[in-house]
């Protein structure tokens, strides 16, 4: 693939979008950056998030809606990418359970039309936004793609789940190659207001109380942006290919007959919630006042990816600590909201 070729982003006014735009727009690649900059959490946010691509001429932001079919395709008409990285959805799990319609007309029919899209103007490859969530209920540890995923314990998860079936579907219909990525806990610079780092990190430094799901017996698979935007980027040019000869009884459940494929991107190291708090503390420089809740519905236990995968495929070998990647975190926190101490 030629390194001037378009690249559709959707959900490029994210977290995950925002980084990775950058470092493609870096590569010289020619990103078109669609969101529809909804204010599931502060807008500005969002808008300053894009400031840092505003100047650069191999990026073109475009404001638009995943679920406005006729308008994706003329974007898709106009601009003929020959990749599609598709981020944008309704993210996070509590949300799903008080506005679950929001992740149906998002996650449903906004992935639909980037599957019609990419079958009427034919890409080299799409990728797409999965999350570690399909897990749901799986109590065996690491989670593997050659594990079952028919346990989702929230609709985001199922949503999520979903994604797979539908792009697997197109593939084998239509032979559009997909690659799936089940996103493990990503956190950073310019994250989402909704994660618990964020929020922990806002009510540490404000003096309020952080609630402590489950009195703190979790374990999250932390992964920095910087391994996460790096295994995507080398992923783009490694479209899956039809296998005829592909068997659920003896090959990996991940591929398929058809050129579909999904991988496990995490830290392959799962963080006690407990010792994450107690790292975020330390770079703050102030203790928590800590309020110990009950389990939430549509929360898990663990998550711990199995990354084997993508070593064996792209080498991938996340490199950030806890202790660094928070650190980065905290840093960039105080100076974007001007906190001192």
């Amino acid at each position: 693939m030629n390194v001037t070729s378009k690249i559709l982003v959707t959900g490029a006014a994210g977290f995950i979008g925002v980084h990775l735009s950058n470092q493609l727009t870096n590569h010289g690649y020619s990103v078109i950056g669609l969101d529809n900059m909804n204010t599931y959490y502060d807008l500005n946010l969002k808008k300053d998030r894009l400031v840092q691509l505003n100047d650069n001429k191999n990026f073109t932001f475009v404001e638009c809606d995943l679920t406005d079919r006729e308008r994706i395709n003329k974007i898709f008409e106009e601009h003929r990418p020959v990749i599609v990285i598709n981020l944008a959805a309704q993210a996070g799990v509590r949300y799903s359970i008080e506005n679950p319609y929001a992740y149906l007309d998002s996650n449903l029919t906004g992935f639909l039309n980037i599957l019609e899209a990419c079958r009427n103007y034919p890409v080299e490859h799409l990728l797409y936004a999965s999350s570690s969530s399909v897990y749901g209920g799986n109590k065996i540890a690491p989670f593997s793609t050659n594990h079952n995923v028919d346990h989702p314990v929230s609709l985001y998860a199922a949503t999520k789940k979903s994604n797979e079936l539908m792009a697997h579907t197109y593939s084998h219909l239509y032979n559009i190659p997909t690659t799936g990525l089940r996103f493990f806990t990503v956190y950073g610079p310019w994250g989402r207001p909704d994660m618990a780092y964020f929020s922990f990190t806002k009510d540490i430094l404000e003096g309020n109380p952080i609630k402590v799901f489950n009195h703190g017996k979790m374990e999250r698979d932390f992964t920095y942006i910087d391994d996460i935007v790096e295994g995507i980027v080398k992923l783009i040019p490694l479209a899956p290919e039809k296998n005829p000869d592909w068997d659920e009884s003896i090959d990996e459940l991940g591929a398929s007959f058809a050129p579909y494929r999904v991988y496990n991107i995490g830290n392959n190291s799962p963080v006690p919630l407990m010792k994450f708090i107690n790292v975020l503390e330390e770079k703050i420089g102030k203790e928590a006042n800590k309020q110990y809740m009950e389990m939430q519905p549509g929360d898990v236990l663990r998550t711990y990816a199995d990354v084997s995968e993508l070593e064996r495929d792209i080498d991938f070998k996340p490199s950030t600590s806890i202790e660094d990647g928070l650190g980065k975190f905290v840093e960039w926190y105080k100076e974007y909201y001007n906190v001192k101490l």
